[in-house]
């Protein structure tokens, strides 16, 4: 197989050197025991007798019902897009990942390769991994959760495509997970979120902010990752060069978990406990903006 560096050697496309790799995916049953009649004495009760009748609604056992079922699935009702960021074919794939697509203030390319750590793991099963650890998380509180690619192996869909399922979906809220391919020394995380740009965008892009700084914080507390050292200010970067920020019309935004080729980062993202932090940090901010 090819290397990663390679593959991104060829394409010429988002990698070693790259900032923002993310630019460059039961019903209850009612059951009652038989009524007594006459005046005979009542049988002793079996266990179909004891079994409790379903609450009236809105009576006080429906209500604590309700508030209990909101604690355990605090997102039933809601409809979360997950973007693992890249697909792990996209470097075999250049007549389709470089296909330029109008993405309103340019064209850009369909899709890019990513970037990788430095000894190979790629930015693509990295993504992958922490969006299906986000999924379970998230379908865990009774979000209805869509991802934008089905697997690691394929190539793209194109960063237009990846906007148009969550505009489809009417998702209450979209999240694009990357890791970025930055200068070895640099590190940190930070959040990419949409300018008006005179498009589709526009009525979201305050919401998207909001989704935005609570997902950052979420994310900084849960990880204990710094913010960015190379890019955007206290971990907030706005942009209008994304097609899959500029093209949606649901609250939108990117994370950059970190720069893959620094090695202490590079080393969190490899350690699989690590991840799910991540993904349990990313579901927390998820749940807060929706809440």
């Amino acid at each position: 197989m090819i290397s990663r560096p390679l593959a991104a050697a060829v394409l010429g496309l988002c990698g070693l050197g790259s900032v923002a790799c993310g630019g460059a995916g039961a019903s209850n049953g009612a059951a009652s025991g038989p009524e007594t009649s006459g005046a005979s004495a009542a049988p002793a009760a079996s266990a179909a007798d004891t079994r409790t009748a379903p609450a009236t609604p809105g009576s006080p056992t429906s209500r604590t019902a309700s508030a209990s079922s909101a604690r355990t699935r605090p997102l039933a009702g809601k409809v979360v897009v997950i973007d693992p960021g890249h697909n792990g074919g996209n470097w075999r794939h250049p007549e389709i990942i470089n296909k330029q697509v109008n993405i309103l203030t340019q064209r850009k390319a369909c899709d890019t390769t990513g970037t990788s750590t430095n000894d190979g793991y790629s930015e693509s099963a990295f993504t992958w991994d922490v969006s299906n650890r986000l999924v379970k998380l998230l379908k865990a509180q009774g979000a209805t959760v869509k991802l934008t690619r089905q697997n690691n192996t394929g190539a793209g869909p194109c960063i237009i495509e990846r906007a148009a399922i969550g505009n489809r979906a009417h998702a209450d809220a979209a999240i694009s997970v990357h890791a970025d391919g930055a200068a070895s020394s640099a590190h940190g995380f930070h959040i990419i979120m949409p300018k008006k740009i005179g498009g589709p965008v526009d009525p979201v892009v305050n919401s998207s902010r909001r989704l935005g700084i609570t997902i950052r914080d979420a994310f900084h507390s849960g990880t204990g990752l710094p913010y960015s050292t190379y890019i955007g200010r206290s971990a907030l970067n706005y942009r209008s060069d994304l097609g899959g920020l500029n093209l949606s019309t649901v609250p939108k935004i990117f994370i950059e978990c970190g720069n893959m080729r620094n090695a202490a980062e590079a080393g969190k993202f490899k350690d699989p406990a690590f991840r799910q932090r991540i993904a349990a940090s990313l579901a927390k901010g998820i749940e807060r903006y929706l809440g």
